[in-house]
């Protein structure tokens, strides 16, 4: 790196000096400036600025700029960083009453947490910006569909019925990872192709729905859960839209939410869902175990950080229980892309201590994970080879 990029970079990183910089630098740096530049403590501001400490940028609560400073960075940086410098904007200067204008919706980036906003404000967007919310969270909702429903369903359908070996399999059922080594000898050159003369693959038992594994999502829809809210109800959406499980989505604060019926529409999911308010998962837990009727076959996968708000012995004891009648627990303290979570640490030892696997899942795990419950892996096991740090028994 030369020395004329070197001094380029430090001055885009610490701003204020755009000496030598070019145009399109000093565009960039002051954009960076809107959203991060504040003076030092105790300096600046005069006899009308109100003192140290004031910001020097700032984007104030002008729809017109704050749109035309969003096109800036958009036009500088890749669509990940947009979505963490808008989310910064968003907290950092207090923009989201400009969400409930659809003309400015309509410029913002769409990702999880502008989703998780959207939801959050749901009780105070007018009529006239409802429809343009909808649009960008159906735009999330489809492209994490797209991105997660392949894997999902791939990964449950190869984990259900499937462990017995058959030489007569259904063509959709064949090992072909087996089938063709047991078949390298009837390879034919002139055609490039192997003629399988033996298929081995896999056996399903034919089930009813009332023989099939239950998959009940606890989800916690406290504020501090937003981003682990969406990615739970669209994987809940992909699971209740396949033969071979049952799947329930039950979400809670202090009430309890069963949306299972609205699976079918996870837009609808997510503006059903209530972020914000206080916690009881003892109530949540107390729910699903009332609809768990053959525990030997139902998995529990409750998404919360354990922050308590109700009675937490009947919790762990509920846990307890749940454990010991055979039905397969499992903690998540976050579902979402982001870095290990607060969580409860004497909640999270206590259960772990009962032999129920607790750790932070991404949703690219989230798939292989459900597989690993299914197949009635040691799903604890899965997390360490799989490099997850768990939590660890008091």
């Amino acid at each position: 790196m030369t020395e004329a990029e070197n001094t380029r970079r430090w001055k885009l990183a610490l701003g204020g000096d755009e000496d030598g910089l070019s145009d399109r630098d000093k565009r960039m740096s002051q954009a960076l400036s809107a959203l991060y530049e504040q003076t030092p403590s105790g300096k600046g501001g005069g006899s009308g600025g109100g003192g140290g400490g004031g910001r020097r940028g700032g984007l104030g609560a002008s729809s017109p700029k704050v749109s035309k400073w969003l096109g800036d960075i958009r036009e500088f940086f890749p669509s990940p960083v947009v979505q963490i410098i808008q989310k910064d904007a968003f907290e950092r200067l207090n923009l989201k009453a400009l969400m409930l204008e659809p003309e400015f919706l309509e410029t913002l980036e769409a990702d999880v947490h502008l989703v998780a906003s959207l939801i959050s404000m749901r009780s105070v967007i007018p009529e006239k910006t409802m429809a343009t919310a909808r649009i960008v969270v159906d735009k999330v909702v489809q492209e994490l569909m797209k991105r997660l429903k392949t894997r999902t369903t791939e990964a449950i359908l190869g984990a259900v019925n499937k462990s017995k070996r058959t030489r007569r399999p259904k063509f959709r059922d064949i090992d072909w990872n087996r089938t063709i080594p047991a078949n390298l000898r009837h390879y034919q050159p002139e055609h490039a192709t192997i003629v399988p003369e033996t298929l081995i693959g896999f056996s399903r038992k034919r089930s009813s729905r009332t023989d099939l594994d239950e998959v009940h999502i606890v989800l916690d829809q406290s504020g501090s859960m937003a981003p682990s809210v969406v990615y739970a109800s669209i994987f809940a959406a992909v699971m209740a839209s396949l033969p071979v499980v049952k799947t329930r989505l039950v979400c809670f604060d202090t009430s309890v939410f069963d949306l299972t019926d609205d699976l079918v529409d996870p837009v609808k999911v997510l503006f059903g869902v209530q972020l914000g308010g206080g916690t009881d998962i003892n109530h949540a837990l107390q729910y699903v175990e009332g609809k768990i009727a053959a525990p030997a076959k139902s998995h529990v996968i409750l998404v919360t950080d354990l922050y308590e708000g109700g009675n937490a012995r009947s919790m762990l004891s509920r846990i307890a229980a749940m454990k010991q009648s055979g039905v397969n627990v499992i903690v998540l303290l976050a579902l979402s892309d982001e870095g290990r979570p607060a969580y409860d640490s004497s909640h999270a030892s206590a259960i772990a201590a009962m032999g129920c696997p607790v750790f932070a899942c991404t949703p690219d795990h989230f798939p292989a994970m459900m597989a690993a419950a299914l197949s009635r892996m040691d799903v604890g096991q899965w997390a360490g080879a799989n490099g997850i740090e768990l939590v660890r028994a008091a």
